[in-house]
């Protein structure tokens, strides 16, 4: 049985210890010098960040998120171990938790690290497929040439450095298709390292639920549920005809996942399709000032997104929830795409007048969409606004301030509303 150790990476046959260090932590899989496709997800990254950079944080539950009406973007584990989730309504979390301590979100400094982590995989294989700032898929096939050594060598490996170097931990799923790489990474979570060979395939995926399913939601479950499909067993029971007559495109995607069959390819062209940024009100409000500034911020926090994965969008959306929980949605096509914050706060400001949707709201939102790269966006003068030439020159020079003396060092009036 071939044996990796994921702390001295020697690797040796048989034996639940390493013989050079004597480490507990090794992986043991008779197809693990054999598979390529992996899936790496940080653990817990926003929360991890914060307890990189306060040490204080370091034995505490940390959840990173918003207001107490707002919701849990991450959370450690020792939160975790109180019953907080991520997408967990605040007030919920602090009930569960309520020793917790609440950081708000600096995505600015998760964009850094992720590019570091980004960076790092790269130096393995160009083929990177990114599915949020923490997690992406990479095909190692035919790596173990160049760098002398399997893909499962250098996925500890790559582990290794984001711990060593960034203060960062991960879990690594190994497998030969992505749909059982992505389940494997989470089997063994923090700092895991999981493989689902070949051979196991079908044994494993048999016993699974069918919320396993990567895309499976509480509607897709549900829906499920009431065909009497609850497990993989029971969807292998099941003609692909049948499914597909009962469930359409999605019928026919089960019926192959169930036999953990995957032919997508890890794409280095995975296009993000938006960027956008929201906040929930701790009260509800319909203040128009108050309203503006937290327009500018989302703008301002869309923008620096946008800047940071060197994208710029098309078009403009605005989301707005009142009290009852209606939830209303304007967009506008630009006739030139941008990363502008200033462009974004004027065109999200303008739905947000047109909108006249009756506060008092809960929540609005802001985002882009029909993204393309960042060298795109448009950066000439409006003949209907003259300025917007200068405020966009403005806004470069604030950019190039910020990133020499820190974020805070240029605030915009506006934003303190």
């Amino acid at each position: 049985m071939p044996v990796l150790c994921r702390d001295c990476l020697t690797a040796f046959d048989g034996g639940t210890r390493c013989p050079a260090c004597r480490s507990p932590r090794v992986t043991a899989h008779p197809e693990l010098f054999d598979l390529s496709i992996a899936h790496m997800d940080c653990d817990a990254f926003y929360a991890s960040v914060e307890k990189r950079d306060d040490p204080s944080l370091r034995d505490r539950p940390v959840i990173v998120g918003g207001g107490t009406r707002g919701v849990v973007s991450t959370c450690c584990y020792i939160a975790r171990i109180s019953g907080v989730r991520s997408a967990m309504p605040m007030f919920q979390a602090l009930k569960l938790c309520p020793e917790a301590v609440v950081v708000k979100p600096r995505m600015e400094v998760y964009v850094g690290v992720s590019r570091q982590i980004r960076a790092m995989m790269e130096e393995m294989t160009p083929a990177i497929e990114p599915l949020s700032l923490d997690e992406a898929f990479l095909d190692l096939t035919g790596t173990a040439r160049l760098h002398g050594a399997p893909p499962a060598v250098l996925l500890a490996r790559l582990l290794q450095r984001m711990e060593r170097e960034l203060g960062i931990t991960g879990s690594v799923g190994l497998s030969h298709n992505k749909f059982l790489a992505k389940i494997a990474s989470d089997l063994d979570k923090p700092r895991g390292f999981s493989v689902i060979g070949r051979a196991e395939t079908a044994d494993f995926l048999r016993a699974q639920p069918v919320r396993i399913i990567w895309g499976v939601g509480t509607a897709t479950q549900s829906a499920l549920e009431k065909a009497g499909i609850r497990a993989i067993s029971d969807l292998l029971r099941w003609e692909k005809q049948d499914l597909v007559a009962r469930f359409g495109q999605t019928g026919e995607r089960l019926w192959h996942l169930a036999r953990g069959e995957d032919r997508r390819r890890v794409s280095q062209d995975h296009a993000l399709k938006s960027i956008s940024k929201e906040t929930t009100f701790n009260e509800d409000t319909g203040d128009p000032e108050i309203l503006d500034g937290h327009l500018w911020r989302l703008a301002e926090q869309v923008s620096d997104r946008a800047k940071a994965r060197g994208l710029c969008g098309r078009t403009v959306t605005l989301k707005l929830k009142r009290t009852d929980f209606a939830i209303v949605t304007r967009r506008h096509a630009l006739q030139g795409a941008t990363q502008s914050a200033d462009r974004i706060y004027r065109e999200a400001r303008a739905l947000f007048d047109a909108a006249r949707s009756p506060g008092p709201f809960r929540l609005i939102g802001v985002g882009i969409s029909d993204l393309t790269r960042g060298e795109e966006a448009t950066v000439t003068g409006d003949l209907l606004d003259p300025f917007a030439e200068r405020r966009q020159a403005a806004e470069r020079a604030t950019d190039e301030i910020r990133a020499r003396f820190g974020r805070d060092a240029i605030i915009k009036g506006r934003s303190l509303r």
